[in-house]
């Protein structure tokens, strides 16, 4: 039977009329394998049949990519044979036990069978009992196909010889030992291998290419972003455009004896554009452009770190002349010293292989280093050096004309109302880095959708300003009474006592509303426009508004609590400051004796500073910070009981309404009534998450924790 089946196969298959299941299959794998392989070879997927043309001729030879595809029919023919014997074999024949055919033996019925390995396959032929019926008789001559299971029987062929049975035996299939002696196996096996290679590679790249640099190649124009996509640095913008003009053009620059920059060092704290200029840079230049992060060179493997940039630099001199960007400089660039550790001797050597790329025995004509960190003081000197990094452009946070610049360029693609002022915008948010105007802009976007308004109004960019200043409402967290009428008055003590101080920053908004992670109420003081440099009296008057919510407390309910201590820790750091860093003090006089921690990276905790002097200094320092900050106390509350009137005014405005604006305390100041809140003046809630950010010198957040 099996012969017989593998004979009609392969006519019908040989004369081109395989059966329709076959030839079904045959079509639905030859689809996915020939989509499979066009992908493979870098065609389109699911291209279209090409076209003859008059180029063509008859006898031309067959592509290069039907030879795989013959080869992938060829074995799915094989495979649906294999499975068609199989198939045929177990529906033609029947499954008896081993006690039935060694019975049907004995009566002689089994006419011929076959021993494999495993089982037993023949035919049985039935004989009818003696007096049985005709229809018994005539059904008893019915052959039948039989397999059965072997059991180790030593009987078995003298039995068979008994019964005349003709019997032989098969050795196994070659396509089947094949299949399952060596192709499952083999394919199992590299099925396994490929996987662990895939999670190798995935963890590690590979061990082999550990050496490789992971600078990657940006094509002209990819990024999306060109210089008119940057601004609030303008004189940042002319350095780096002379060098993409360098790169243009050349000549122009070498007739004066002009040589290009070896290195550009980006410097300015996080979010002011670093990156956003190098992207630019990318989009503007015409030349090959590597990116890639200082981090990427460091392994845990010593001399990984300078094999990588070995490899950077031969791949940016085989594509010279081309620009190469490191960001996060200070994570390789640090300064060399004596160290024990495994990594700090893998960055030192990373380090001195870029020293010696940049400027060393060799010449490294046509490749620019563009480098970009907020921690310059880190840096080693001999990094820094002319030869190395020629040009140190400083990005700093944008003045009042690159605020509405940068507003404007996040504002393109969004529908702004008539309303709308960015020029006013900009103007009250002194000290935004370009990334919080950005997030600014597109908070307001998302407030104006969650209103389900069609554009964006003047309302919604002040709420999103001051949304990333402050932190998010959070109306759900309800207070008693006596606590809202406590953070009450706390809030207009800080508004009431700037208010008197003829050198604070205007007070723009009151809220008892909580907002971020801590903050039960806050004011909000802006100054009128950038302020670079601060007097005493400015750092005096600001001290005091900072003390005027615990005076406020302590003069209406005759005792203070845990409200202030933001106030506190950010007075005493500006006091702190004046006394130690800017010679404010008669006592202590003239003598510097703080150190910063970073010009770009601030602590934790704003304005803290490191002791530079003895035991004897530092304790005159505190005894002139607690008299300066005893005096402030002082003053803050003479202020408040001269203007009680107007302190319990405005604190009850504030209970029944939860925010007040600049025109509305201006006018409760003045003695005027206010309007009845509406529905359009009622300030919306935001629920999203958000920080509270330090701002110094520019606006003064004053909240009350909890």
């Amino acid at each position: 039977m099996r012969e017989i089946a593998s004979l009609e196969m392969g006519n019908a298959i040989a004369a081109g009329a395989a059966p329709p299941c076959i030839r079904g299959m045959a079509g639905v794998f030859s689809c996915a394998l020939g989509g499979a392989v066009s992908t493979g070879t870098g065609a389109i997927a699911m291209a279209e049949p090409k076209k003859p043309t008059s180029k063509d001729e008859p006898g031309d030879a067959s592509p290069p990519a039907i030879r795989p595809m013959l080869f992938w029919y060829l074995v799915t023919i094989l495979l649906i044979l294999w499975i068609w014997q199989d198939a045929f074999r177990q529906v033609a024949m029947r499954t008896i036990p081993y006690s039935e055919f060694k019975a049907r033996l004995a009566k002689g019925e089994v006419s011929d069978c076959t021993v494999e390995q495993d089982e037993i396959t023949g035919k049985i032929t039935p004989k009818a009992a003696s007096g049985a019926a005709k229809a018994e008789v005539a059904k008893a001559g019915e052959a039948f196909g039989f397999r059965t299971v072997r059991v180790e029987d030593p009987q078995l062929v003298a039995d068979m010889e008994k019964a005349g049975a003709a019997f032989s035996g098969v050795r196994p299939g070659v396509l089947s030992q094949l299949i399952w002696a060596w192709l499952l196996p083999i394919g199992m096996i590299a099925l396994l291998w490929w996987a662990m290679s895939r999670r190798l590679g995935t963890a590690g790249e590979s061990v082999l290419s550990f050496g490789r640099s992971r600078a990657r190649l940006i094509a002209e124009k990819s990024t999306g972003v060109t210089f008119d996509d940057v601004a609030g640095c303008d004189e940042a913008k002319t350095e780096l455009v002379e060098i993409v003009d360098f790169l243009r053009d050349s000549d122009r620059y070498r007739a004066l004896g002009a040589k290009i920059p070896k290195g550009v060092l980006l410097l300015g704290p996080p979010g002011t554009g670093k990156t956003l200029l190098a992207r630019a840079i990318a989009g503007e230049a015409r030349v090959p452009f590597f990116s890639l992060s200082g981090s990427e060179f460091v392994e845990m493997f010593v001399g990984v770190g300078a094999a990588r940039v070995r490899d950077l630099f031969q791949q940016a001199k085989a594509q010279a002349p081309c620009l190469v960007f490191i960001d996060e400089l200070d994570a390789i660039g640090g300064q060399r010293g004596i160290h024990m550790s495994t990594v700090s001797d893998e960055r030192e050597q990373t380090l001195n292989q870029l020293l010696v790329e940049m400027d060393g025995f060799e010449p490294n004509s046509g490749v620019i280093l563009l480098a970009a960190t907020n921690r310059p003081e880190v840096l080693d000197r001999a990094l820094l050096r002319p030869g190395r990094f020629d040009r140190q452009v400083v990005i700093d946070s944008p003045d009042l004309d690159g605020r509405e610049a940068i507003l404007k360029i996040h504002a393109r693609d969004k529908p702004l109302a008539a309303d709308v002022d960015l020029r006013r915008i900009a103007r009250s948010t002194p000290g935004f880095s370009g990334a919080d105007l950005a997030n600014a802009m597109n908070e307001a976007a998302l407030l104006a959708a969650r209103r389900y308004s069609a554009a964006i109004t003047q309302r919604d960019i002040e709420d999103a300003v001051e949304k990333v200043v402050a932190g998010p409402e959070r109306k759900s967290r309800r207070l008693v009474e006596k606590e809202r009428t406590r953070v009450a008055y706390h809030e207009v003590g800080h508004a009431l006592v700037a208010a008197h101080c003829e050198h604070a920053d205007p007070v723009r908004k009151i809220s008892i509303i909580p907002r971020g992670r801590a903050a039960l109420g806050y004011t909000l003081q802006l100054p009128a426009g950038d302020q670079f440099l601060l007097s005493r009296s400015d750092l005096v008057d600001r001290i005091r508004g900072l003390l005027g919510g615990r005076a406020a407390e302590e003069l209406v309910f005759g005792e203070v609590t845990t409200g202030a201590e933001n106030d506190l820790e950010h007075a005493t750091a500006l006091a702190r400051q004046m006394v130690g860093l800017y010679g404010m003090s008669d006592s202590i006089g003239l003598v510097h004796v703080g150190l910063r921690p970073g010009p770009f990276m601030p602590t934790a905790q704003d304005g803290a500073i490191q002791r530079d002097c003895s035991e004897q200094t530092a304790r005159e320092i505190d005894e002139e910070v607690k008299a300066m900050l005893a005096d402030a106390y002082q003053s803050a509350r003479r202020i408040l009981e001269s203007h009680r009137q107007q302190l319990d005014r405005i604190a009850g405005e504030l209970l029944r309404r939860e925010t007040l604006d600049e025109p509305a305390f201006r006018a409760l100041l003045d003695g005027h009534p206010l309007a009845e809140p509406t529905a359009e003046t009622a300030a919306p809630s935001a629920s999203s998450n958000g920080v509270p950010l330090d701002r110094s010198p520019g606006s003064v957040l004053i909240p009350e924790t909890s």
